[in-house]
């Protein structure tokens, strides 16, 4: 053959070199040339189409690795493919197949993401079991002393009805009352007793409360003083008795502040007795324990008389407890305490606030000391206007007078069976004050018209939701017989 490869191929009619898929060798000694397939090509290089492409990939000639990596062949040649998520040649001689950067990113934040939920549910775990254990720990203290937990939803169940003094009941740990009391410091002592010390204290709201500190050592007298225990709203402020007797410290009562006041104290009669798992019976119920915060709300206080009425059971005989003036007679007698017993001290309020006299005064005639006994008998005598406050009787709404003198006389029966609940009684006083809060409804009348009406013999039925409560018994007589021996105030 020619020379070299070079010569031949300038001749296509004598290069031998005839597969499309060969080369051409010059011959290593001595003159001449050879044809061999091209790399990746097998058979007769000689003839037209002698040289056939090899398919590595079939006969395991590849360098792919394996189990990793995917052969896939190509024209005189193959390719290594690596799975999703990594990068190279997959070959085992070459870069082969290794994580990708975005693949490492993924998994690096899979781990991260994982131990962080891993840690996170060991929190909330450990939260959750320590609030269950001390929700336990709440409902053995509650049940034993037979005291309510209450819940939220017992008062989202009221929060649209009664506003003002409905604050949901909370267990503060002995953590979070130091801190509130910068660990009991004297400088927050607000005053001191026989059975512990009141300390000012800062919750993390920024609320203002009063915290009381035990004494006590004798188990029997816990209970008793469990009853105080708890952190109330500090009021900077008089009761509303000061405000309706002592001029010195008086900030004027007008009617439509009264009736708030008989608004929002009722409301929270009735949560106590209607919104917890176990009614709570206040049995001191009295303006005095009827304080203003700084918004001017009405707040019931001081429950260190307070009673829980079992679930079972509709009256619980307990030593008879209270303050002359608003004691319930029955109750007097009977040491049988209901809800009905706070329902008669709350008539008292109603009739001080409509008055402005004290529930029980010695300096006015014999007769006139007792205000319940006083108030009935002019309601039956057809006397309200007489004992109406002269500070309120220009402004009031006739009307609304005689709706709360009305429901004050109901309050004020001597058979508690025969009185309305609170939740009644706060409903009639939420429907007067919305009366008062649209002033087209109010009705102007002249003197005489006023005078007519007050003096017209009063209704004998109470009407709540539509239902009859029934006749009225003044019972004024058993009335001036409760001994005058208790104490006055606690």
């Amino acid at each position: 053959m020619g020379n070299t490869c070079l010569d031949s191929q300038n001749n296509a009619s004598s290069y031998a070199c005839k597969a499309k898929y060969s080369e051409c060798r010059n011959a290593e000694v001595g003159s001449g040339y050879h044809c061999q397939c091209s790399t990746g090509f097998r058979g007769n290089p000689y003839l037209p189409h002698g040289c056939q492409d090899v398919d590595e990939c079939t006969e395991a000639s590849d360098d792919c690795l394996k189990g990793r990596s995917t052969c896939s062949n190509t024209t005189g040649s193959y390719s290594c493919y690596c799975p999703k998520g990594y990068e190279g040649d997959g070959k085992i001689n070459g870069s082969g197949c290794v994580i990708s950067s975005n693949r490492k990113f993924i998994i690096s934040f899979g781990v991260s993401g994982s131990i962080l939920a891993l840690v996170g549910g060991t929190l909330y775990l450990c939260c959750t079991l320590k609030k269950r254990k001390l929700n336990k720990l709440k409902e053995h203290f509650f049940s034993t002393k037979r005291w309510p937990v209450v819940t939220a939803t017992d008062r989202q169940q009221q929060i649209g009805r009664y506003r003002g003094s409905n604050e949901l009941t909370k267990i503060f740990t002995m953590e979070e009352l130091k801190d509130a009391t910068n660990n009991f410091n004297d400088e927050m002592v607000l005053g001191e007793g026989g059975e512990g010390t009141v300390y000012k204290g800062i919750l993390p709201d920024n609320r203002t409360v009063a915290i009381k500190k035990s004494r006590i050592s004798n188990p029997n007298q816990i209970e008793h003083f469990i009853n105080e225990r708890f952190p109330y709203l500090f009021m900077s402020s008089f009761p509303i008795y000061d405000h309706l007797h002592d001029q010195t410290k008086s900030l004027r009562l007008t009617w439509k502040r009264r009736l708030q006041i008989a608004v929002e104290t009722g409301g929270a009669l009735a949560y106590l007795h209607s919104a917890t798992h176990a009614p709570i019976v206040h049995r001191d119920v009295k303006t005095s324990n009827i304080l203003l915060d700084h918004n001017r709300t009405a707040k019931v206080s001081d429950f260190g008389a307070s009673k829980i009425i079992p679930l079972d059971r509709s009256q619980l005989t307990t030593l008879v407890m209270g303050t002359l003036g608003y004691l319930d007679p029955q109750y007097f007698h009977s040491s049988q305490l209901t809800e009905k017993s706070d329902v008669y001290s709350f008539g008292v309020v109603l009739v001080e606030l409509l008055t402005g006299e004290k529930a029980l005064s010695f300096e006015r005639p014999e007769a006139h000391r007792n205000l319940a006994i006083h108030f009935l008998s002019s309601m039956n005598e057809g006397r309200l206007l007489s004992i109406v406050d002269s500070r309120i009787i220009d402004e009031a709404n006739v009307e609304q007078l005689m709706g709360v003198a009305n429901i004050a006389r109901h309050c004020l029966r001597l058979k508690g069976e025969e009185r309305p609940t609170m939740r009644e009684v706060a409903m009639e006083l939420e429907e007067i004050n919305i009366v008062e809060k649209h002033q087209w409804k109010t009705i102007n009348l002249s003197s005489e018209e006023t005078e007519t009406l007050l003096k017209a013999k009063p209704s004998s039925s109470f009407r709540v939701d539509g239902v009859n409560r029934g006749s009225m018994h003044s019972g004024s007589d058993i009335l001036n017989r409760i001994s005058f021996s208790l104490t006055r105030g606690r």
